[in-house]
């Protein structure tokens, strides 16, 4: 059995900016530090910084103590969410992903110019949410090619779109023809929305699925980017693709004597779950290990020297 690890995989600048933000507020602060949504969909993430005295919440209605401080998540919040926090006299920190941030700014300018808004995405995911609660009576989330066929908007001719950060560029593609179909005036943002770590990963993928008789994808099932990167090796011709939270997940069945395994990962996923997947498969039988050659990443995102929480006062 030979084992080939795509590249790049895991963690994304967004996705390390945000941990470290946690981990620094810590240091500065110390427990408890609450996180409103997990800070980057990943288990073993969430739960290593549970036990340094994380407290995680989906409600600021769960934050009974005034004054705690409180970080928002990699995905971004709506505005309605940050006015709740500052009037509910929490201190918060925005780990917001900077490429999320440049879509909430789109929607904001669209709706400043009267334009609707189509938000190609998921719309129960977090970013989706939060995107949309810039403009709620101006954006319109579409899902897919029959959505967007079907859709029908005031005036046709000021339209605009963005996109979720995380989607596969294959499926956003298809639906993007079908919306320039049906409005030919339809204005695009400056640079396409998905991010460049979601490009370089299924770019990885795609070129991984040429040699791979069956791929295993590391991450939570709450990762929109491993679930498209699952979807790529799919569309590309590896039947046995799977989403697979780490090496408890494989069983030796699954594999066959000669046998070429191919590993990636998502964004959110730390290197160590990566790791312990190749182990477990060394003691399968695995005895070549290569990495494919790929993109290099050297994308590394503002941070500020120190963590200041906004507040009422100061916002």
């Amino acid at each position: 059995m030979r084992v080939i690890v795509a590249k790049p995989r895991g963690f994304c600048a967004g996705v390390d900016r945000a941990i470290e933000m946690v981990e620094r507020a810590l240091e500065t602060y110390g427990p408890p530090i609450y996180v409103r949504h997990a800070i980057v969909h990943n288990k073993r993430v969430v739960e290593t910084l549970k036990q340094k005295g994380v407290k995680f919440v989906e409600d600021l209605d769960e934050i009974s103590d005034k004054g705690a401080k409180v970080i928002f998540s990699a995905h971004g919040v709506s505005p309605a969410v940050w006015n709740e926090a500052l009037d509910g006299g929490l201190e918060v920190v925005d780990a917001v992903c900077p490429l999320v941030t440049k879509v909430h700014n789109e929607v904001r300018n669209y709706a400043d110019l009267g334009y609707t808004i189509i938000m190609i995405g998921h719309r129960n995911h977090v970013e989706v949410i939060g995107t949309s609660g810039e403009a709620p009576d101006q954006v319109v989330v579409v899902e897919s090619v029959e959505e967007a066929e079907s859709l029908q908007l005031r005036d046709p001719d000021k339209v605009a779109y963005v996109t979720q950060t995380t989607l596969s560029v294959d499926d956003t593609r298809e639906i993007l023809e079908a919306l320039k179909r049906r409005f030919p005036m339809i204005v695009s943002p400056s640079k396409l929305d998905i991010c460049y770590a979601t490009q370089n990963r299924q770019d990885a993928v795609k070129a991984l699925a040429k040699q791979a008789d069956i791929i295993f994808i590391m991450g939570s099932p709450e990762s929109s980017n491993s679930n498209r990167l699952v979807e790529v090796a799919k569309a590309n011709g590896v039947r046995d693709a799977y989403l697979i939270e780490g090496a408890d997940n494989l069983d030796r069945t699954m594999f066959r004597e000669g046998m070429v395994v191919g590993l990636s990962s998502g964004a959110s996923t730390p290197e160590t779950v990566v790791l312990e997947v190749i182990a477990r498969l060394r003691e399968f039988g695995a005895r070549d290990v290569e990495e494919l050659d790929g993109k290099e990443e050297h994308t590394r995102f503002p941070f500020p020297d120190a963590i200041q929480f906004k507040t009422a006062s100061n916002n």
